[in-house]
């Protein structure tokens, strides 16, 4: 039986630019700049040969559980099986800002910050390369990493080769709406717009989870956009505010308001309106024509964790295309082993094959030349972007 529909509201919270919130707190209550590492100084004495486990900090509901008891993790139990490392598996980051503060005062001390491997989303995990906060993984050791990762993914601007992250899962984001409710299909950007959608619209209010699909809806090639491109976007989302088109700017709340049809349309995860259409059919979602943005949430290795190799061996099981299947199962996002998707086709479990003919988990090639991994906001132009931003979202 596949997985019940998982309440995702505490994985993808609102995530705040920074500038404010937790993670500029952080910085500011240290009194010192963040502080970059050298490559040179990132590793410390790994122990894995020795003390055969490592401590795994992801976010809440991302993770397959076991039919009858929820707190067994069937692919971390058969990586311990298989390899007699142990794993200590925390929930604890539910915000990246929030968990960018909780552990930047060891990294900027040069410290030890007690986990081997960290989920974060591409946007944050390119701070932690800028920083030199991760270390680079050896792909000798990682041969399921080299065969099977997308290779939509494998060149983020923010990380060269993808030394430094490895996608845990991806997702898109497009255009949700109420297709029965609505009386037609969406298929542009522009869509939103529509006079009759009145008041019915919401958009995501994170700058960096928002910014990408809107200028998409401009036509503009969100691997090399501009400040005018983003100014542009502004103007444009501004008006939409001014003329009462936009309800508001959300989190992952829309899901609510699109569950009960105060919405028609608004701007959506894949992986969260996969759950949505158990349960409501007639929710769609759309990759529009003039194209939405692909995502990773990667996994990393922080300085001086103690089991780098313990950690790049877990980090290669989840890429054996077996057990990448059954991640898949469980957490509906798009998947990063595009291999995964004959291991489902091949099931004899109907939802199981069902899932390997989903455009939402695996992508098929007319989509894919729509997506595109977004170039992300630097530090230099972060804080007007967000100021801007903010003032239209009224954070």
């Amino acid at each position: 039986m596949r997985a019940t529909p998982l309440n995702p509201l505490s994985r993808r919270r609102l995530l705040r630019a920074l500038g404010g919130g937790a993670a500029a707190a952080a910085l500011a209550g240290c009194g010192v700049p963040a502080a970059y590492v050298a490559p040179g100084e990132r590793g410390a004495r790994d122990r894995s040969a020795t003390d055969r486990r490592l401590t795994f900090a992801n976010w809440p509901l991302y993770i397959d559980t076991g039919e009858d008891d929820k707190s067994r993790r069937p692919t971390l139990d058969a990586f311990t099986r298989r390899t007699g490392i142990s794993v200590t598996y925390t929930e604890e980051i539910n915000d990246n800002d929030e968990f960018f503060g909780k552990i930047s005062p060891a990294l900027m001390n040069h410290q030890p910050t007690g986990r081997d491997i960290v989920v974060v989303s591409d946007w944050m995990a390119a701070r932690f390369v800028r920083l030199g906060w991760v270390q680079e993984m050896d792909r000798s050791r990682q041969p399921n990493v080299a065969r099977h990762l997308d290779p939509q993914l494998t060149a983020p601007g923010f990380d060269t080769g993808r030394l430094h992250s490895v996608p845990w899962q991806s997702g898109i984001t497009g255009i949700a709406y109420n297709r029965k409710k609505l009386g037609r299909e969406i298929r542009h950007t522009s869509d939103l717009w529509d006079p009759r959608l009145a008041g019915r619209v919401t958009l995501l209010s994170g700058l960096d989870e928002s910014f990408a699909l809107l200028m998409q809806g401009d036509g503009v090639d969100v691997t090399r956009w501009t400040a005018d491109d983003f100014h542009r976007m502004c103007d444009r989302v501004e008006k939409q505010v001014h003329n009462q088109q936009i309800r508001r700017f959300t989190g992952n709340d829309y899901i609510k308001d699109l569950s009960t049809g105060d919405v028609l349309a608004c701007q959506a995860y894949s992986g969260d309106v996969i759950q949505l259409q158990a349960d409501n059919p007639d929710i769609a979602f759309v990759v529009p024509e003039e194209g939405a943005e692909l995502w990773a949430e990667s996994m990393m290795i922080p300085d001086l964790a103690r089991h780098k190799a313990n950690a790049e061996a877990l980090i290669d099981h989840y890429y054996d295309p077996e057990v990448a299947a059954e991640l898949a199962f469980w957490v509906n996002y798009v998947c990063p082993v595009p291999a995964a998707r004959e291991v489902l086709a091949a099931s004899k479990d109907k939802e199981r094959a069902e899932l390997a003919e989903d455009p939402l988990v695996f992508p098929d090639a007319e989509m894919r030349q729509r997506l595109a991994i977004a170039r992300d906001i630097t530090p230099g132009e972060r804080v007007e972007f967000a100021k801007r931003w903010n003032a239209i979202v009224g954070l």
